[in-house]
């Protein structure tokens, strides 16, 4: 289903996010995964993109079997890191042909082994190139692929000018983007902050929030460098330190987790997008704390 049909149909959208595995058999492990949640009925999932490309066909072919073998909505990510015009035709091309209606769109990083790899071969600089050129294709109904960005609410790491990041991210939607899909946070102060100036910049897509269940101390500390530096509420660190094992931390991340999604749901979210790292035990859970049935429930 194509994005803006979804986000029509869905007063809060509800999704799940997942990354490509190294190997055959854990993608079908993988798979498997995600089927299951075909029961909550979430609006999408989405598949990540390796840095540089590096698990481009994984994330191909996993997207393809969740269009074909289940009766959920996927979404891809794509980054411009080390695409060519020609590779990223043929990219489109496939997901046209497979009935992939919908994309990510982001600039994404080189992988540190291509530390020295040179930007200006790729096709394109920056998210808003790429939005543009995804905007002028077709996708499987004839209209357009639906098309995402990532927003920062905590500051984009490469914009540390707040004015500038936001105009950087007024270009994206102004380029044809439907939605936002915000970082991970903690704090639902900076997700009401941002998007509150994403309305002073006249961003009027809806935006997602993207929540990230804690699982353990080490997680924590994983988590704060994946989302370049988050912010780590006095909160939460005090209920992880008072937490004896990792087992205890999963269910205080789960608490913590669930009265974020509660936050939001009371502030009007448009939708929250679990950050699963492959595992869906959380999320469920959260969803039974917050008496969710599924995202069609709540229209």
């Amino acid at each position: 289903m194509h994005i803006l049909d979804i986000l029509a149909r869905d007063a809060t959208t509800f999704s799940f996010e997942f990354f490509p595995p190294k190997t055959d058999a854990a993608s079908d492990e993988l798979f498997g995964t995600i089927a299951q949640l075909q029961e909550l009925k979430p609006s999408f999932v989405s598949v990540t993109y390796g840095a540089g490309g590096t698990t481009r066909e994984r994330t191909h072919d996993l997207v393809v079997r969740i269009q074909r073998e289940t009766r959920l909505t996927a979404v891809s990510h794509l980054t411009c890191v080390c695409h060519s015009l020609a590779e990223m035709t043929g990219i489109l091309e496939r997901y046209t042909a497979a009935g992939i209606e919908n994309v990510l769109a982001l600039g994404g990083d080189p992988p540190k082994s291509m530390g020295d790899h040179d930007r200006g071969a790729d096709a394109f600089r920056y998210a808003e190139d790429l939005v543009t050129f995804v905007r002028g294709c077709k996708a499987a109904d004839g209209r357009g692929f639906g098309i995402g960005v990532a927003g920062f609410p905590e500051g984009h790491p490469g914009t540390p000018n707040r004015l500038l990041e936001m105009d950087y991210l007024k270009r994206k939607i102004d380029a044809g983007a439907d939605y936002i899909c915000t970082q991970l946070f903690f704090g639902n102060r900076d997700f009401f902050d941002f998007r509150e100036r994403c309305d002073l910049a006249g961003i009027r897509v809806p935006i997602l929030a993207g929540i990230m269940p804690v699982s353990s101390k080490a997680g924590l500390i994983r988590m704060a460098e994946l989302a370049a530096g988050a912010r780590i509420p006095a909160g939460l660190l005090r209920g992880v330190n008072r937490c004896d094992d990792d087992a205890a931390v999963a269910n205080f991340g789960i608490h913590w987790a669930t009265e974020q999604c509660r936050g939001l749901l009371d502030g009007n979210a448009k939708g929250i997008h679990f950050y699963t790292l492959n595992k869906s035990d959380a999320t469920r859970q959260i969803y039974r704390n917050l008496g969710v049935r599924d995202s069609v429930g709540l229209r």
